[in-house]
């Protein structure tokens, strides 16, 4: 890189969807376009169409792909890049103002069985705010066999073949691929994901999409891809790391990427970029700086809504809390 490395924040990218709203400016804070139902928020990408671009820190302009292609190892460290080099994960927020669709997502050896570009994608799930009685979807029921699921497809009562969670802020789920899974309605997650963007949709309750037709089904495929043997899903509470002089905690650990959480108040801590890894910061609620470089003299501040990416050589660096803030870190190992 031009400049030394420091914390990037990219250009943040807008989704409106059917199902979308506005909550995501209420918590965690994020100023939306006027008059748009939005959905997701892409916040760390590096897929052909949509490609994240240096807001704030060294580079700014420059996508994550051409980041990658030029400085990949500063970046990833000892951590496997994806597919074709790409950025490994994908986070985003979610914002389920409706339920989304019922759907499911292809594991590495269906994603190679189906080819076509089929992708295999694992996605967790941060809950950061949840309506009364708010629930996600994940996990098929023990007497659910592919013949009764096959007539369950296409209709809204798919939705009864599913296990059913009530979140609420706080609370994470891991959902790997092949898991039938749906966001309820009035729920709001941070979702860390494989860099895939590879759905098949069971059920969409009858909505219609942009151009007022129905929205596309993929049920054969999805019968293809679904795991009816698998051991379910669990909800998740964060648990303590001990060893910190803050609170850490581990939110998930699953075979492709893990989850925790830094909890500070007024406080200073620092951090030594792993030399195997990089990380991504969420900031779930809080502001501060990040001090770094030489000396630490470089800074750049974060705020709640932010999403930030750590390359893996930055070398030791300074997380400055001006009040009660909450991180939200992930990570390829």
């Amino acid at each position: 890189m031009s400049h030394e490395l420091s914390p990037l924040r990219f250009e943040r990218h807008f989704l409106a969807k059917p199902w979308g709203g506005r909550t995501l400016e209420r918590r965690p804070g994020i100023a939306l376009p006027p008059g748009v139902a939005v959905g997701e928020t892409w916040e760390v990408v590096d897929r052909e169409r949509e490609n994240s671009r240096v807001a704030e820190g060294a580079e700014p302009g420059l996508s994550l792909r051409e980041l990658m292609r030029s400085h990949g190892p500063a970046i990833l460290g000892k951590a496997p890049a994806g597919k074709e080099g790409r950025f490994p994960l994908l986070v985003k927020f979610i914002d389920a103002a409706e339920a989304l669709s019922v759907q499911v997502h292809p594991d590495e050896e269906s994603a190679a069985r189906l080819g076509g570009g089929a992708e295999a994608k694992t996605e967790a799930w941060y809950v950061v705010d949840a309506a009364p009685g708010g629930a996600i979807y994940a996990g098929l029921k023990p007497d659910i066999t592919p013949e009764r699921f096959a007539r369950l497809a296409r209709t809204p009562q798919v939705i009864e073949a599913l296990w059913r969670f009530e979140v609420e802020p706080g609370d994470c789920m891991v959902v790997p691929g092949g898991t039938v899974h749906a966001i309820g309605k009035g729920v709001t997650v941070l979702e860390v994901q494989q860099n895939s963007d590879t759905t098949y949709r069971l059920s969409d309750w009858g909505r219609v999409g942009a151009d007022k037709k129905p929205r596309q089904l993929h049920v054969e495929k999805a019968m293809n891809v679904t795991d009816f043997y698998s051991m379910g899903v669990s909800k998740y509470k964060a648990a303590r790391i001990p060893g910190f002089s803050y609170r850490r905690k581990l939110l998930i650990k699953c075979e492709k990427f893990t989850m925790e959480t830094i909890e500070l108040g007024r406080q200073r801590v620092t951090e030594k970029a792993n030399a195997a890894r990089s990380v991504v910061h969420t900031i779930v609620a809080g502001k501060g700086k990040y001090q770094f470089g030489e000396k630490k003299k470089s800074s750049q501040p974060f705020k709640k809504g932010e999403t930030f990416l750590i390359p893996a050589k930055i070398g030791e660096y300074d997380v400055q809390s001006q009040g009660s803030t909450e991180i939200v870190v992930s990570y390829v190992e």
